[in-house]
């Protein structure tokens, strides 16, 4: 690879970044931070990326009716929330207070779906997957694709900007960025994010509190249940990747 495309590729995904977080803030400085704040910043950041073609849309992939991939991946992202928790206790990483505040203030608006269970994961797969690691990719050959993969899975854990989320999303990251590579279509991350975001909000309304608890009080105290309860969602968890690896057409 030559020296002036690494460097491009390097300029090109920091512009990417920068424009997305950019934008993030500039809307929320009049709306402040919220639900509207949210979606007007991620209607703008997915319609500039579209109109820059800094990514590619195409209805190609949906056209292909893989609706036996997508309810594997749905099946996977619920598997993968009691051990991500699970792996963030044991870490010992907590959400900082005013974020936890924030999210608990955002969840609590009537806006709180649309912006944070159906726009945002529209708008970080386009960022994140679409643009950042489409560039990756292009850039470095097959054999080194985990690196492209990898790389763009640190820098959606970096944007959460505490350690709590870092380790979930770093995790989550490298299995988008992987159908990514295998499929060439945002369409299996937006619905893997769709799900977790999905989940995290029905969570919030059913058990109000769940949000501040540990797994241990969610199971009433029970340590017993909560093995049983990562055991079953490991059952969900791995044929549900393993279903994948034989499913998703790699890129080509």
């Amino acid at each position: 690879m030559k020296l002036n495309d690494s460097v491009r590729t390097v300029l090109d995904v920091a512009w990417y970044l920068v424009v997305f977080l950019m934008i993030q803030v500039l809307v929320s400085l009049p709306l402040g931070q919220g639900c509207v704040s949210a979606i007007v910043s991620s209607v703008l950041v997915t319609a500039l990326f579209i109109w820059r073609k800094w990514v590619r849309l195409s209805p190609a992939y949906l056209r292909s009716r893989q609706w036996g991939v997508l309810i594997w991946v749905a099946l996977f992202s619920l598997g993968s929330i009691i051990p991500s928790e699970w792996l963030q206790e044991q870490l010992g990483f907590e959400m900082p207070k005013a974020m936890e505040q924030l999210f608990t203030t955002m969840l609590s608006e009537p806006l709180a779906y649309p912006a944070i269970g159906v726009l945002v994961p529209l708008v970080e797969e386009v960022v994140f997957r679409g643009a950042i690691l489409r560039c990756l990719l292009q850039r470095f050959p097959h054999v080194n694709h985990w690196f492209a993969i990898l790389f763009s899975a640190v820098l959606f854990g970096a944007v959460h900007a505490n350690w709590a989320q870092f380790v979930h999303a770093l995790l989550i990251g490298i299995v988008l960025g992987w159908m990514y590579y295998r499929t060439e279509s945002i369409l299996p991350g937006m619905v893997l994010h769709w799900v977790n975001n999905t989940v995290a909000y029905l969570l919030f309304h059913l058990l109000p509190n769940a949000h501040e608890a540990k797994l241990l009080d969610l199971f009433q105290g029970n340590e017993r249940n909560v093995w049983l309860a990562l055991l079953f969602s490991l059952f969900i968890l791995l044929p549900s990747l393993l279903q994948l690896a034989i499913r998703l057409r790699k890129a080509k």
